[in-house]
């Protein structure tokens, strides 16, 4: 006789793809990490074997995500040499800031309109744990909760084309927005726009949020164009994002 759990005949449909896709998730989380996070830098040539055995996965489901990756524009996959971490030219750079700069500011002008008074509140309370990190030089903790912060602006406009528009043009630069390094008053001056930002919701201004968002991506444009030509270093550096 059949089992009961074999007489169902979703089953054994569904559970094998839940775990391959833990599997799956759990690697394209890690290795985007990894890219991120600097740990896997712009240009560098990415060798299936030794990041098999590194993340103690067969090299199946590693080009799987290596595919995902390269969707994201993170990752180059070429024929002939493999795949690599992407680098971004100068042009590159500057085309997809102005983009997403225009993408965050109309998201930041709905989103005045949009926003509930919870999001508000839980706005407010990942921009003070993002102080914390900074106060604690805590770059990758203070980077999660700034990308959280403008993810959920995003988010609080309501609008799902928007939403996907923006999530595919930030991709490409989220390694950029994490190793871009300001000096101090830099870094000082993106903390007071987050503040303003905040300020910009309550009041419900959106023509002010759209035009703090815009500049706030433009300022950053210009400091990893900067950072790309060696100009600036690293010395008393900060994280802006």
């Amino acid at each position: 006789m059949q089992s009961q759990a074999n007489s169902n005949p979703d089953l054994p449909r569904q559970l094998p793809p839940v775990e391959r896709q833990r599997l799956h998730d759990t690697v394209v989380n890690h290795l985007r990490t990894l890219i991120i996070e600097g740990a896997l830098e712009p240009g560098r040539k990415l060798n299936e074997r030794e990041l098999s055995e590194t993340l103690g996965i067969s090299r199946t489901p590693l080009r799987e995500a290596l595919k995902v990756l390269a969707a994201e524009g993170l990752v180059e996959i070429s024929p002939n040499r493999g795949a690599s971490v992407a680098r971004l030219s100068a042009t590159e750079i500057r085309d997809t800031f102005e983009l997403l700069s225009n993408l965050e500011a109309f998201s930041g002008e709905l989103a005045c309109e949009r926003i509930t008074a919870v999001e508000l509140a839980e706005l407010k309370a990942l921009h003070y744990a993002m102080l914390a990190c900074r106060a604690h030089e805590d770059l990758p903790g203070y980077y999660r909760l700034n990308h959280q912060i403008h993810d959920r602006i995003n988010l609080a406009a309501r609008n799902a084309a928007l939403r996907q528009t923006y999530l595919s043009v930030n991709r490409r630069l989220q390694a950029l927005r994490f190793r871009s390094n300001y000096r101090k008053p830099k870094w000082d001056s993106a903390i007071h726009d987050h503040e303003e930002m905040l300020a910009a919701l309550e009041a419900r201004d959106g023509k002010r949020m759209a035009a703090i968002l815009r500049q706030h991506l433009l300022d950053k444009r210009d400091a990893v164009l900067l950072m790309q030509a060696g100009v600036g270093g690293e010395a008393d550096g900060a994280p802006q994002a």
